[in-house]
């Protein structure tokens, strides 16, 4: 048999005690819980800026952008050419904007009370057609128009009129 080395036996017996005594490795700490994924809330649409810009610096100059913007909305709604001596129905509106085009309020200055339908209508027709050219160098304003109705149910305002025959 074989006799080890007193100082050998001596070492490999303070690495079996040093071995024995040395802190176990960390435990894995316990995987989290799965985060159950809440979607994301769906973004507000922001309504796009108005793009029609007028440059107008009064209301008379305004009345032309505005004129414009809504026969633009309602093409097949205009009557053509000169309107006949006699019309259906004339109604002079106050439409209320704010900064950006956006209509705040008509009213009816001068309403045909004879036919009611069309003060519904062009209430209607304006309402839809907003925002008009957003009044840039004016900021909110008002500004008066006169619509001018055929029987036929079409119109045209006074700022763009062809005249009467």
């Amino acid at each position: 048999m074989r006799c080890i080395d007193p100082k050998l036996g001596a070492a490999i017996a303070a690495l079996a005690c040093l071995a024995g005594c040395s802190t176990p490795p960390p435990a894995k700490a316990p995987a989290p819980a799965p985060v159950a994924r809440v979607p994301a809330p769906a973004a507000v649409p922001v309504p796009p800026a108005n793009r029609n810009i007028s440059q107008a610096t009064n209301e008379k100059a305004y009345r032309h952008d505005g004129a414009r913007a809504i026969y633009a909305a309602y093409p097949d709604s205009i009557y053509k050419g000169k309107l006949p001596p006699l019309l259906y129905a004339i109604a002079v509106v106050e439409t209320e904007l704010d900064a950006n085009g956006n209509v705040r309020d008509v009213r009816m200055v001068r309403a045909p009370s004879h036919a009611p339908e069309v003060t519904a209508k062009i209430r209607e027709l304006i309402r839809k057609a907003s925002p008009l050219p957003a009044p840039a160098r004016m900021g909110a304003t008002k500004y008066t128009d006169v619509w001018l109705f055929d029987k036929s149910g079409k119109f045209q305002l006074d700022t763009l009129t062809e005249g009467q025959l």
